[in-house]
């Protein structure tokens, strides 16, 4: 994993609009779930993801046949389920889409996965293939006319408070000085920062599910803005990647958020 700097530019020099964030012409809706505890995705941001579970190895084969895509869940308490095989899920989901693919030894796989597009799960589908799959609506951003002026202000107010608590050695001042001066929206920078920051993954999920842009960029400053937050930058030699055998959810306030394994 690149060291926090790095991983931070990576995010916000992405173009939103850029043929990656796009869906399919023929997206019908349906996608295929990958559940994991204590990951929220959101659209513009980029997530890392060990895979060698034989059941997503096989959604990960489909995906990279067909459209490079996978929809993140994220897992909720499960510990009263009467059915483990099916545990709860979030309705608010992320859709993402494979960047990057690398086959390793034992029939295991690292992906870079970037956040396409906020979705409400209608139902989950039957199906005969060992993971879960869903019909979803998509949750469109929401921009309201009025606030048009006002946005730029906005912005500035949200960068603002997340250069707070940016830890000195994680070298992205710069990066939010170009923002700052940039085109990027209010949209893609809110959906990075609340992805990158450790809230709670209740507060992420109010967060994902917000479609007003202006309300949801509020939001997030003033989870910010509490102070509970303060971010430890992690050097590379930290940051190896743990391939143990099951899903582990990012360390709070580790800065960047670390490789997911499932």
């Amino acid at each position: 994993m690149p060291p926090a700097d790095g991983a931070l530019r990576k995010a916000f020099d992405m173009d939103p609009f850029s043929d990656v964030t796009q869906l399919p012409d023929d997206f019908d809706g349906q996608v295929r779930l990958f559940p994991l505890p204590g990951l929220v995705m959101f659209p513009h941001a980029m997530q890392p993801l060990h895979i060698f579970e034989p059941r997503y190895v096989e959604m990960l084969r489909e995906s990279l046949a067909t459209d490079q895509l996978l929809t993140m869940a994220t897992l909720l308490d499960s510990a009263s389920v009467a059915d483990p095989a099916s545990p709860p899920i979030a309705r608010t989901v992320c859709i993402g889409k494979i960047v990057s693919h690398a086959e390793l030894a034992g029939d295991r796989h690292n992906i870079l996965l970037v956040g396409v597009r906020r979705a409400k799960i209608r139902r989950e589908l039957e199906t005969t293939r060992p993971f879960r799959s869903a019909q979803v609506d998509l949750i469109d951003d929401f921009y309201l006319p009025a606030a048009t002026d006002q946005r730029n202000k906005l912005k500035r107010r949200l960068l603002t408070s997340f250069g707070k608590i940016i830890p000195p050695k994680a070298g992205s001042q710069q990066s939010l000085h170009d923002l700052m001066a940039g085109q990027m929206g209010v949209g893609p920078i809110t959906d990075i920062i609340a992805y990158t920051l450790p809230f709670e993954p209740e507060d992420k999920l109010k967060l994902l599910e917000m479609s007003d842009v202006d309300a949801r960029a509020e939001h997030l400053i003033k989870l910010i803005d509490r102070g509970e937050i303060e971010l430890q930058s992690v050097s590379p030699s930290e940051k190896d990647v743990d391939l143990q055998e099951h899903a582990q959810p990012p360390e709070r306030n580790q800065f960047p958020p670390p490789f997911s394994v499932n």
